[in-house]
């Protein structure tokens, strides 16, 4: 093993977290012969094979499990060292490790434009992800900071509202319900309705918004890309629930308009989140005191949509 690198070693647990060498590949922004090559390079030095394929499904050997576990503690030591050097640096020269939730991806690159302004040594890792991938993140400490809408109640945390985030019912502009006022929900059940994934963080705010009535919705399709129902949305296939800060473009240039549905927009909040344990380095601490003070001000000022009843007040902690 003296020959293995910390390369071949990532690489290996992004295939051993997925269990799919495509969605290592995706993951790392490599090719999928890249990631075989890595993997198998790291077999040649382990000298017994990692994975076994059972059908179209790949499996951990035993040795491969084992390898898991060294490979992240490797990859962990590797991480806090980068870490420490990075407290010797301070803000400028430092490295900012940021996750966000894929709703944030349309707005948070704008966030960190003006962060590194200020700070124009700073370094960034910026990583989208699903909920999923984004508590793998906090809890294997792969990011330094998670901003997100729902923090988890898995991981011991602190969370820290900084801005609200409303939900709105989108349409194409021809559609029978646009321009009506204050429309029922009974209404809405008539029409056909596409819907983010069960268990992402915009079908949970669904939820949250419609209570027990959500089974009464006429959900046509489950989708588990926010573009990808835009554009459903748009061909006229039907109406749908997303976040107001993924549909700025499309609000600007006529695309999509807002229902005016009865209890909506839907209020909730962008919060800043890292592990409670966790010693952020103080550029991480810059730009999270950043989020708070100016965050809110920031992401207002970039979104098309523009509604005049205040969010709920308040931000939690855990």
């Amino acid at each position: 093993m003296k020959h293995a690198t910390l390369r071949q070693l990532k690489v290996f647990e992004a295939v051993a977290r997925h269990l799919s060498f495509s969605r290592a590949a995706e993951e790392l922004h490599l090719t999928q012969p890249a990631v075989s090559t890595q993997v198998k390079q790291l077999e040649t030095h382990a000298g017994l094979p990692l994975f076994e394929q059972l059908g179209k499904k790949i499996f951990l050997t035993p040795a491969g499990a084992e390898m898991l576990h060294y490979s992240r503690a490797i990859i962990a030591l590797f991480r806090e060292t980068e870490e420490a050097m990075d407290h010797l640096k301070g803000i400028t020269g430092g490295k900012l490790n940021v996750a966000v939730i894929s709703a944030g991806d349309y707005f948070f690159p704008r966030l960190l434009a003006a962060f590194t302004v200020r700070y124009p040594g700073v370094t960034l890792n910026l990583t989208v992800h699903n909920r999923e991938e984004l508590l793998h993140q906090l809890t294997e400490n792969l990011t330094d900071l998670a901003v997100m809408v729902r923090p988890p109640h898995e991981i011991d945390t602190i969370n820290e509202a900084f801005a609200p985030h409303p939900y709105i019912i989108v349409a194409p502009p021809g559609h029978a319900l646009a321009g009506q006022k204050q429309i029922p929900f009974s209404r809405l059940t008539q029409e056909p309705f596409i819907s983010r994934e069960r268990g992402s963080d915009t079908w949970n705010s669904l939820q949250d918004a419609f209570g027990h009535r959500t089974q009464q919705l006429k959900i046509a399709m489950e989708i588990s890309s926010t573009e990808t129902i835009k554009q459903a949305v748009i061909a006229g296939m039907g109406i749908s629930f997303l976040s107001a800060h993924t549909v700025g473009m499309e609000l600007q240039t006529g695309q999509l308009t807002v229902l005016d549905v009865q209890g909506f927009p839907a209020w909730q909040s962008w919060y800043v989140v890292h592990r409670r344990s966790k010693r952020l380095p103080p550029v991480a601490l810059a730009f999270r005191q950043f989020l708070l003070s100016e965050g809110a001000a920031l992401i207002d000022g970039m979104m098309a949509y523009k509604s005049t009843v205040p969010p709920p007040s308040g931000s939690g902690t855990k």
